[in-house]
């Protein structure tokens, strides 16, 4: 039996790949992938939708699919450029990823995503023999994966632990077991997240590097893969470690920081996971129900009240895309404000996209149910989305981050006074190359004015600069009166924090703390709405529509709605319009996010 062998037997390295010629940034290697991948619609295709329904259905991986990637050197994409890999900014990576993850979520986490979850912490603190052997390791057709630590409001996922002691002759002896880890099965190195100390302080966990290929047989076992509701496709299974000695050089970073390790790499995650997981799949579930109304007996009727939901649901991917894309270019440009960001992004994305999701279904129908190659994909979507956002564990985790946060906003200079806006490079998707530095990220907040009160403050300056182009007719006149509500909201969230957190019982107040959460998020989204509208190139290719009020006049009425402000009716024939320009989107075969790019 081969080192690391278990119960289920060793994980195989495949052969590196046979590299498909690749160049250019970002967006050109994402428009490579979708013409790789080819039309997920097209009898015979092996990557479209007959083939991963098949897959999920036998609860397997999609091999060809899978090999494809491989033979694209998908895993070149986790590496950064310095290490041999085409990785430098983390907006670019997403919008590589969105091809994949609008064809099927599971794997874009099982033969991706998840990749760059576990190495990041040895982007961020591995030495420098930890930064190669990672980069050589992926580069070379490699698996890794991530064993998280124990979170209390955890699912399956997340629940279970390892311990390590030191060892009398050096190094350490670890033990646990987790019964629900992607990749256990076939991944040969853990990025493992072990408890070295008691009690749940933040020197509590360590960050280790286990290549099985280091480990002794005996003390690692793989478990059976578990099945799951979600994302059956992916390999979930458990890991073992019983009394299994690793070396000194595995610990990446010091003893103790691996809460703080967390915290730095999370960002990374909570970004990706929004900007392209929930995104790209929201772009899938968007698409089937277009087809849905245009196959219907009555059609695409822009004006009927489908129309209307698509139109509202349309509106919400593109704010949640410039809220998603905000997060990601912070990422780039100043990763060491995008701790509390990153955590925003998430929740807000997450819960939004989530009630898309029962709307869509309630203009599907019948077809929502459907398990064919045409509708299929939607009730895959369905499962597989909400594993991708952790669910309640994810929702847990950001609060987490967030609560602490609202102490900030009654302090916040953004409270009327002028400037400290978020830069405008934020709300540029796609404006010239960035390249995230790992090192740079940071687990304490920072100076807010370049981070969510940033963008709270771009809210504050949008608002008055709109009132400059009311002469342009009552739709801008309309979004203009509804950014200053906004602009106002701002300000009474931040009474509202200093009269919660000026109690003497602030620590008992909890569920009043989440819902001003739900209310910052919020504000945050319409921040990022207004400034995407406002830097938006009036000469894109899809005629301007970023430059326009319409849509981010629609996803303002829907986020007021959601905070219970008093908005006033649309301008006649806004949905109608913005309803027209999705199908018009449709039919000319591109994304519904913010890149519009060319589907194949």
């Amino acid at each position: 039996m081969t080192a690391g062998a278990g119960t289920s037997g060793a994980a195989k390295t495949p052969a590196a790949p046979r590299a498909l010629q690749v160049s250019g940034d970002g967006s050109a290697r994402a428009q490579y992938v979708e013409d790789l991948l080819g039309d997920p619609f097209a009898a015979g295709n092996p990557h479209g939708q007959q083939a991963l329904l098949a897959a999920d259905e036998r609860r397997e991986a999609p091999a060809a699919t899978e090999e494809l990637l491989h033979r694209f050197g998908l895993a070149a994409e986790f590496v950064p450029k310095a290490l041999g890999g085409r990785l430098t900014g983390v907006e670019g990576l997403a919008q590589v990823l969105r091809p994949v993850f609008r064809r099927d979520v599971a794997l874009g986490f099982g033969a991706g995503m998840t990749a760059l979850f576990a190495a990041s912490a040895v982007w961020t603190a591995g030495d420098e023999r930890q930064r190669q052997d990672t980069a050589r390791r992926l580069l070379g057709g490699g698996r890794l994966t991530i064993l998280h630590r124990e979170f209390a409001h955890a699912n399956a996922i997340l629940r279970g632990e390892y311990t390590a002691r030191p060892a009398p002759g050096g190094g350490y002896v670890v033990d646990g077991r987790k019964e629900v880890v992607i990749n256990a099965d076939r991944a040969d190195t853990f990025v493992s997240y072990v408890r070295t100390a008691p009690g749940d302080g933040p020197d509590s966990h360590s960050v280790f590097l286990l290549e099985t290929g280091r480990l002794p047989a005996h003390a690692v076992h793989r478990l059976p893969r578990a099945r799951t509701h979600g994302m059956r496709g992916a390999h979930y299974a458990g890991l073992e470690l019983a009394h299994c000695p690793v070396p000194a050089d595995a610990l990446v970073g010091q003893v103790g920081q691996g809460v703080s390790l967390a915290l730095r790499t999370f960002q990374v995650s909570r970004a990706l996971v929004s900007g392209g997981a929930l995104v790209g799949g929201m772009d899938s579930a968007l698409r089937y129900a277009v087809r849905a109304v245009g196959e219907s007996r009555r059609g695409l009727e822009p004006h009927g009240r489908r129309g209307r939901v698509l139109a509202g649901v349309f509106a919400d991917l593109l704010a949640c895309d410039s809220l998603a894309v905000a997060g990601l270019r912070l990422l780039d440009l100043a990763p060491e404000h995008a701790l509390v960001p990153s955590a925003a992004v998430k929740y807000a994305v997450s819960a939004l996209l989530h009630e898309d999701l029962d709307e869509l279904a309630a203009v599907l129908g019948a077809r929502g149910y459907d398990r064919g190659p045409t509708y299929g994909g939607f009730q895959k979507l369905v499962r597989d989305l909400p594993v991708a956002g952790l669910g309640h564990a994810g929702t847990a985790d950001t609060q987490a981050v967030l609560v602490p946060h609202l102490r900030t906003l009654a302090h916040a200079t953004w409270r009327g006074e002028a400037g400290h806006e978020a830069p405008a490079a934020l709300f540029t998707p796609g404006a010239g190359d960035t390249a995230l530095d790992f090192r740079r990220l940071d687990a304490e907040p920072r100076d807010p004015h370049h981070g969510c009160d940033g963008l709270l403050a771009a809210l504050l300056g949008a608002a008055a600069r709109l009132d400059g182009k009311r002469e342009r007719g009552p739709r801008w006149a309309a979004l203009a009166d509804l950014a200053r509500a906004f602009a106002a909201e701002v300000r009474r969230l931040a009474e509202r924090c200093a009269t919660l957190l000026g109690r003497p019982a602030a620590g008992a107040l909890a569920p009043a703390a989440y819902v001003l959460v739900d209310r910052y998020c919020l504000l945050i989204a319409a921040a990022s709405c207004l400034a995407v509208c406002e830097n938006a190139d009036p000469g894109a290719v899809d005629g301007g529509l970023l430059a326009e009020p319409d849509w981010a006049l629609l996803a303002l009425t829907r986020f007021g709605r959601r905070l219970g402000l008093e908005v006033p009716g649309l301008p006649d024939g806004l949905t109608r319009d913005l309803a027209a320009r999705l199908v018009d989107r449709y039919r000319s075969g591109r994304s519904f996010d913010l890149y519009g790019m060319r589907l194949a």
